[in-house]
């Protein structure tokens, strides 16, 4: 725990239950007998070094129940007798590869089609892992935003077959890595997940940032690197969110408005005082009164399985009537997220995940909305991790109400509940529910895309998984698993997307399987019917280390006919018949919407 973590504790006398002993250790401000204590046995094939108050009141509350690893060949690979592939059935966090007989010795430089072509292809790289995007138009052009953090590069994608780069921040990434850092962001601060909305009061676009704490490249394991754990309760920059008004495209034509911390019980604390996660992915803002974040408020939301990650996030909710001027309504979560409560530690052995020191637990994304409640909606729906699929009445922001819960079978390493697609639910009354890899080689169990039936909003089912992409007949390889790389979905894009999704079809970014069109027009019976499934990046695009991150994002233009997909080598521009012929110019109305 941070000193000024220990000074908040001081006022508020916090507590932590530590499990499997009868005494209770009271965490008081100015005290570092506790903090300074390290747990010098071994958690399987882990030393313990852990120094952090809420890292050793969550391990304390479990035991060791990492799965082993599996073999090649053997535990997970090829079946000799069927010749096909048979995933893991359960796997830890894995940092580096795990090949099995049978794949592929190269990374494959054929692409493959169908139903789908390529109208451009644009190498330039803001980052090789994960980006965001966002569209905007202002004075009769378009502009792509494509950015992480550090990173971002602007494009005018007026003419979509003939786009150009207007402005790169941060790094550009080739095959030597990310290069020379230009025109940077000012000291302390970067560039989070946005939705971007037009203020009729204003007569501008509006663009809410999310801030949160780096996930990844501080520490592997929590459990003995207690310096990678205080510097992110020390992380040096905004835990929360940022309000711009968009004065024009680029960012020196952004103004700051409002800033406000995920912190709400200290709403005054700066960067390095400030507590849990920050606001994770695109804020779930319509343009309207309430938005919804994504966030853990403080380090107590720390029961949570993931080797370097430190929280489990439930939801906020905020009143953004005066966008000047955001204001907290609420703090939701669900038992089994909070340190310190015997009731919550219950709820949190019974999940069959606890002590797999492997599971993402809580919210990833903020709560999905088919509609916004100022719109008259009433009805989220939550992704969470390890924690499984909820039902929400958000007809009162302030109260949000649990309707119905779903448990969903484990299938770790990987992310298990991570995205909802929530296009077709009007038409349909279902909604499709995904996690995704985080392992390459299909080193973790396959991660399915769930059509759950919610007509009956208090009894959820699943009725339907979504088919497996295989490859085209003539490919050197069965399953995409045989391919190298990262395999199974990712994102359908997101609700800032151009334009309305397109009744009866919804795309997937599938990693080396590309993007994948699938055909729900009846959403228990989902088909595919179209993809595009790209090379892999040669040496002098992309590091040996992230080329198995092949297709990792996807972002549609409806109203354009356009499907944007972003691997470790470039940016795709893809048309396909099923959404029409692909147009050029702003469309007479602007997005995003103006009414």
């Amino acid at each position: 725990m941070t000193p000024t973590a220990q000074t908040a504790a001081a006022s508020r006398f916090r507590h932590f239950v530590l499990a499997g002993c009868a005494s209770i250790v009271a965490i008081a401000g100015g005290s570092t007998a506790w903090a300074a204590e390290t747990a010098a046995h071994s958690d399987g094939a882990i030393k313990i070094d852990i120094r952090d108050p809420v890292v050793k009141a969550w391990h304390d509350v479990t035991y060791d129940r990492k799965p082993p690893m599996p073999v090649p060949g053997k535990d997970y690979g090829i079946d000799p007798k069927t010749g096909a592939f048979v995933h893991p059935k359960a796997t830890p966090l894995a940092e580096g590869r795990a090949p099995f007989p049978g794949q592929l010795d190269h990374w494959e430089q054929k692409a493959y089609a169908k139903n789908m072509e390529v109208v451009a292809f644009y190498p330039q790289v803001a980052s090789p892992f994960h980006t965001w995007q966002n569209i905007a138009d202002f004075d009769g052009k378009r502009y792509l935003y494509v950015y992480d953090r550090h990173n971002l590069k602007v494009f005018d994608i007026t003419d979509p077959a003939k786009a150009r780069l207007l402005l790169t921040k941060g790094q550009s990434w080739t095959g030597k890595g990310g290069g020379t850092v230009v025109n940077p962001f000012p000291e302390g601060e970067m560039i989070g997940a946005a939705s971007i909305q037009w203020s009729r009061d204003l007569g501008k676009y509006i663009m809410v940032q999310s801030n949160e704490v780096q996930r990844f490249g501080i520490f592997e394991e929590k459990m003995n690197e207690p310096d990678g754990v205080e510097k992110i309760g020390k992380w040096p920059y905004h835990k929360g969110f940022n309000v711009y008004v968009m004065n024009g495209p680029l960012p020196d034509q952004w103004e700051k408005i409002a800033t406000r911390t995920t912190d709400y019980k200290h709403p005054d604390a700066r960067p390095g005082h400030q507590q849990g996660s920050g606001s994770l992915d695109v804020p779930a803002w319509f343009g309207g009164k309430y938005m919804f974040l994504s966030s853990a408020p403080d380090d107590s939301f720390g029961l949570t399985e993931y080797p370097n990650y430190l929280y489990s996030p439930g939801y906020q909710s905020w009143d953004m009537s005066d966008p000047k001027n955001p204001k907290f309504l609420q703090q939701f979560s669900v038992p089994g997220q909070i340190v310190g409560d015997q009731a919550e530690a219950d709820a949190y052995l019974k999940n069959p995940r606890a002590g797999n020191r492997t599971s993402w637990m809580g919210s990833r994304m903020p709560i999905f909305i088919p509609k916004p409640v100022e719109k008259g909606g009433t009805v989220g729906f939550a992704a969470m991790g390890g924690l499984g699929f909820y039902v929400l009445d958000i007809s009162n922001p302030a109260d949000i109400k649990v309707i119905s819960h779903i448990d969903m079978v484990p299938k770790f390493a990987g992310t298990e509940a991570d995205n909802i697609d929530v296009s077709q639910y009007e038409r349909t009354g279902f909604i499709f529910m995904n996690g995704y890899p985080m392992n390459d080689d299909c080193f973790e169990p396959y991660k399915d895309i769930f059509a759950i039936d919610v007509r009956d909003l208090k009894n959820p089912k699943i009725a339907a998984t979504f088919p497996r992409p295989t490859p085209p007949e003539g490919a050197p390889f069965k399953d995409f698993c045989e391919r190298r790389g990262s395999f199974g979905p990712k994102r359908p894009g997101y609700f800032t997307q151009p334009g309305r999704a397109r009744d009866g079809l919804v795309p997937y970014a599938f990693y080396n399987a590309g993007v994948q069109l699938f055909d729900v027009k009846d959403p228990a019976k989902p088909t595919i019917a179209a993809y595009y499934v790209p090379r892999f990046p040669t040496d002098a695009e992309a590091p040996e280390y992230v080329k198995g991150n092949l297709g990792y994002g996807i972002y549609v233009e409806y109203d354009r006919n356009i499907i944007w997909l972003f691997t470790n080598h470039g940016i795709y521009a893809l048309k396909s018949p099923l959404l029409g012929e692909p147009k050029k110019g702003v469309p007479a109305k602007p997005w995003p919407p103006r009414d």
